[in-house]
């Protein structure tokens, strides 16, 4: 583990120390004796961890330094401490707190006009979809940035509406001609495999759980109902897209876990030595490999000129230079590359 990585891993562990510590003070009989010695210095010093030091320790971890962020999860944090900490001590400082309920309802009221605004252009979105020549994977998400504002929200409405369509709606879609990445591998029967394991685990623990605890059953329902779409459109996404060159282009997708789209003129180097792969590759290589029950090797590296955005589920967006591949007819496609 390098010295970055052990940095960061300390800070979440600092951050989950910061919540649970301010939890169990107020949901506990041992934590209510240590709030009644000195309830008002107590709350504030809550309301610090909460909304001043959590948010801090949150945005150095994930390093996104952003003022808008911070002000989000100061709000947070106030909504949060009104629902641990009881009203009677709470009273003192409660125009904090409806401070940062007042912020979280004009945070979510943004979010639904940008939410408007995405169902009011649909019909044009759809209609540069199909007019795109790019698989669609990559054409949708690019219709939605053409005409309506980027934003996190809107990347994970993108990710859900992709997920529904290939797992609901792909099912009499032809496959295209392309370059496959599973189909020497048994990453289709992995999933099958998570599907039938789910609807076990779904039949078997509903029932007894719902009369004992009936909304952790509902949850757990409505969360597993979710996972076998979630693998069934990811099952389908790789199938219906193959990796593809076109316009110069090269269509680069695993399923709805990760995809890239490189133009050739940005791969500075095609690294197709097996002897130059390591074992585990690095962190800072896009893996676009379907794993299964084995360690596979990469068939070619591409080395790129800048990076490259790696769109991973949720729309969340990674950048790398370096992209390692496994396709399933190598020298076809290391040619194609090539040429």
């Amino acid at each position: 583990m390098t010295l970055l990585q052990a940095r960061k891993n300390w800070l979440w562990l600092f951050f989950a120390l910061i919540v649970f510590s301010n939890l169990i003070l107020y949901s506990t009989s041992f934590g209510h004796s240590i709030v009644m010695i000195e309830p008002n210095g107590v709350v504030l010093g809550s309301l610090i961890d909460l909304i001043i030091v959590a948010p801090l320790v949150f945005i150095l971890a994930k390093k996104k330094y952003s003022v808008k962020l911070f002000i989000a999860l100061m709000a947070a944090g106030c909504v949060l401490a009104r629902f641990i900490i009881p009203q009677t001590i709470l009273a003192p400082y409660a125009s904090f707190t409806w401070f940062g309920i007042a912020t979280e309802v004009i945070i979510i009221t943004f979010e639904l006009l940008l939410i408007s605004s995405f169902i009011i252009y649909l019909p044009k979105i759809l209609k540069s979809t199909r007019s795109n020549n790019a698989p669609l994977l990559f054409s949708f998400p690019q219709a939605i940035d053409l005409h309506v504002k980027r934003h996190p929200l809107i990347h994970v409405l993108c990710s859900e509406l992709l997920m529904f369509y290939y797992a609901l709606f792909s099912w009499r879609k032809k496959v295209p001609t392309g370059y496959t990445l599973h189909k020497k591998t048994s990453y289709i029967a992995f999933q099958l495999m998570m599907i039938h394991a789910i609807i076990i685990e779904t039949l078997g623990i509903h029932w007894w759980l719902h009369s004992k605890y009936p909304i952790a059953s509902i949850i757990l329902f409505v969360l597993n109902v979710y996972s076998v779409l979630f693998f069934l459109a990811d099952l389908q996404a790789v199938r219906l897209n193959p990796t593809q060159i076109r316009n110069g282009t090269l269509y680069l997708s695993l399923g709805l876990m990760k995809r890239a789209k490189i133009p050739l003129t940005q791969i500075s180097e095609i690294v197709t030595d097996a002897r130059q792969f390591e074992e585990k590759l690095p962190k800072d290589i896009a893996q676009f490999i379907a794993k299964d029950f084995e360690a596979v090797k990469p068939s070619v590296i591409l080395h790129c000129k800048s990076p490259i955005a790696v769109i991973l589920p949720f729309g969340i967006e990674k950048y790398y230079d370096k992209i390692a591949i496994k396709v399933d007819d190598a020298p076809v496609f290391i040619e194609a590359l090539k040429k």
